[in-house]
């Protein structure tokens, strides 16, 4: 075994550390794919101490209130029997996988702003990389089936709840959860066996699938350019449907004069509302041509950081069923805290 240290190229340089590998080579050479890279160095967001504390601030609320109201929305929908219908069924599971985008990058992140270093593990790295698309797949699906059940809802009122069985909703639910596992595997299949030798430093404050595949030790053109077609496409496409579809939804509505139009009109833009504030990052950074770093780290921490934040917020201001069941879960929560 033979124990290799690399030292920085720039020592003058605050972007890069010591790398410490460790090299296994077999007498004829044939396992010199194997990874000696053991962890990843982030950049973070900004080498200013005065904005990261106010960005330490601004994403700690956000992060503890997009925990707060998301988790309301689910214990609202799911002891709530008025809530007990498919368009409250597939909200609760969009805001069940935004409890799970909070967690996956937000934590680290606030962590990272307390230091210097900023540090994860290739194991870590590669599971934040698999929730992060996991999690993409998922909401995709579901931002889909809720523009279904709206298009139901508004085109097909009289046969809504023959359609929107509670079988075709858990069905909406099961295949989300797939699609976003198998999308997610098939990403991380592109670097399972890459060699990563060094350097290891990420010009972000998380794990990036394209940053990462520019690290490894041979020539990764193909796979980035296979990559961007698979999460690129899946946004691009994803986002047309939606787009066509509410087109559509907004055509009908707009050719109805019934008082319940201004009510279809404003759940509409709630939905499109948060249509455009996931998409929007993503196939940004997914599609385009030239990224660049800064705008792509203002973009991710809106999609970590901003979007679980507005999704409840949206979904619940013009939503007056959900604003008096939060209500009482919030009261009951209360007396309970209270009497325990």
């Amino acid at each position: 075994m033979i124990q290799v240290t690399l030292v920085p190229y720039n020592k003058n340089s605050s972007l890069f550390s010591w790398f410490s590998v460790a090299a296994l080579l077999s007498g004829s050479m044939d396992g010199w794919n194997h990874s000696v890279v053991s962890e990843f160095v982030f950049l973070g967001l900004t080498n200013s101490w005065e904005i990261q504390l106010l960005l330490l601030v601004f994403s700690s609320v956000l992060f503890v209130a997009s925990m707060a109201g998301n988790m309301l929305i689910v214990i609202s929908v799911s002891s709530d029997p008025h809530l007990h219908s498919p368009m409250y069924f597939l909200l609760a599971g969009l805001s069940f996988i935004d409890l799970g985008a909070c967690y996956t990058i937000s934590p680290k992140m606030i962590y990272d702003l307390f230091r210097t270093r900023k540090v994860i593990s290739f194991g870590g790295c590669i599971t934040q990389i698999f929730f992060i698309h996991v999690i993409g797949g998922v909401e995709m699906v579901l931002l889909i089936a809720m523009a279904f059940d709206r298009y139901v809802a508004i085109c097909k009122p009289l046969h809504y709840l023959t359609i929107m069985s509670p079988q075709l909703c858990i069905f909406f639910l099961a295949s989300a959860w797939a699609l976003g596992i198998i999308h997610s595997l098939f990403q991380l299949a592109f670097i399972i066996d890459l060699p990563f030798c060094g350097p290891n430093v990420l010009d972000s404050f998380y794990c990036d699938l394209p940053k990462l595949l520019r690290l490894a030790c041979r020539d990764t053109y193909k796979l980035q350019f296979m990559v961007t077609v698979n999460s690129g496409f899946l946004c691009v496409v994803s986002f047309l449907i939606l787009i066509v579809s509410y087109i559509y939804i907004l055509l009908t509505v707009w050719n109805h004069s019934s008082g319940g139009s201004s009510k279809a009109l404003s759940t509409l833009s709630a939905h499109i509302t948060v249509v455009f504030f996931f998409f929007g990052p993503t196939m940004f950074v997914y599609t385009w041509p030239h990224p660049n770093a800064q705008i792509d780290k203002f973009l991710a921490l809106s999609d970590a950081v901003l979007t679980p934040f507005l999704n409840p917020v949206i979904y619940t201001l013009r939503n007056k069923e959900m604003k008096t069941a939060m209500k009482r879960v919030f009261r009951t929560l209360v007396i309970f805290r209270k009497i325990s």
